[in-house]
């Protein structure tokens, strides 16, 4: 586990002073404001000032709020802190864009396109897992006695973890399916070109979550079982001195948690996987969709198994199910529609991916 990868210094040397890079008026909140501003005007003349608005209007305002109000509240004296989770966030997005660019450039779907595209599948995905997560622990971001201020930094402080990827599921396709009606895009087409990609990215991001030290498992004797340092909620929740697990050792009291699960390695080679399986089962796909539907049956299978091992989140709703495996159980029936709805179309002779 890495929770904090490396500082980012809040100030460079300049002169005879110092050069502020973060803040209203830090030089990356202004360069990127250049930039930003640069880009919204070129989308707009080519594709008019609502398309602009559409597409950029977001990512532009939420990157100047994090460059300019986030970064510099959650600053220590060490500088910016870079998270093991926020750096393989981004590398999961990264990772998963270029697969699909690569992907939609075979049915005929630009690189602009899909960049657009997951720009705002990305943004919309990361305010749904959050949202989701916020709203299943709420008590650890509003408690009695702390600021509301501090609260409210604590929930847009996604770097630090925190992230469940089903709620991204309903923000994420209304923003997709949004976006294939504007541009017009069979919206089954689109679904098949990015549907290894997130699953890469979700990979990626599982190991954010090994590196953060959340969605864990319990305790194990097996070869590969790892044992969490002092401070993180495994420790605390299965110690190593004090005999039981679920002993209770607060956070920080030195200790480190007995061998448990990699759960997070699990979900990430599982999700690596089913990418693979999607990529090769694309040229036997004889109908737009069938590659998503084969997508959408098997990760709610994985994630009903993988949920049996992790235990950070309690049984919801009064079933001995977690909110994981209960979502998970709705995705199925979801995936069952999908399957007749596409049974129902004649094969297809379409572009192959």
């Amino acid at each position: 586990m890495r929770s904090i990868l490396f500082h980012v210094p809040t100030t460079v040397p300049w002169g005879d002073g110092s050069l502020l890079l973060f803040g209203p008026l830090g030089l990356l909140t202004l360069v990127w404001l250049v930039i930003g501003l640069g880009w919204f005007a070129f989308v707009a003349m080519r594709q008019g000032m609502q398309a602009a608005v559409i597409q950029l209007g977001m990512p532009v305002v939420a990157l100047t709020i994090i460059l300019g109000v986030v970064l510099p509240l959650i600053a220590t004296d060490k500088g910016v802190p870079i998270r093991g989770y926020g750096g393989m966030l981004l590398a999961a997005a990264v990772s998963g864009t270029w697969l699909s660019i690569v992907r939609g450039r075979r049915v005929g779907i630009d690189a602009d396109t899909i960049l657009s595209l997951a720009t705002q599948v990305f943004i919309w995905g990361i305010v749904g897992a959050r949202l989701f997560y916020v709203i299943q622990y709420h008590d650890r971001f509003f408690v009695a006695g702390k600021p509301l201020t501090q609260s409210l930094m604590d929930v847009v402080n996604i770097a630090g973890g925190g992230l469940v990827v089903f709620g991204s599921l309903p923000t994420a396709a209304i923003a997709a399916w949004r976006f294939a009606r504007r541009r017009g895009i069979d919206i089954l087409t689109l679904a098949d070109v990015i549907a290894p990609g997130m699953l890469v990215g979700l990979a990626i991001g599982r190991v954010g979550c090994f590196l953060n030290g959340c969605c864990y498992g319990g305790p194990c004797d097996l070869p590969w079982a790892v044992e969490f340092p002092a401070g993180t909620e495994v420790a605390a929740k299965f110690p190593a001195a004090g005999g039981a697990p679920g002993a209770g050792v607060p956070p920080g009291a030195g200790v480190p948690s007995v061998p448990v699960h990699p759960a997070q390695l699990y979900a990430a080679i599982d999700a690596a996987l089913l990418a693979m399986l999607a990529v090769a089962w694309t040229p036997f796909a004889r109908r737009p969709g069938e590659v998503f539907a084969v997508v959408l049956t098997l990760h709610p299978i994985s994630r009903l198994l993988l949920e049996a091992i992790r235990v950070d989140e309690p049984p919801a709703l009064g079933t001995p199910f977690s909110i994981s495996q209960l979502v998970s159980l709705v995705l199925l029936v979801l995936a069952a529609a999908l399957w007749w709805w596409i049974g129902r179309h004649a094969p297809a002779q379409t572009a192959r991916l």
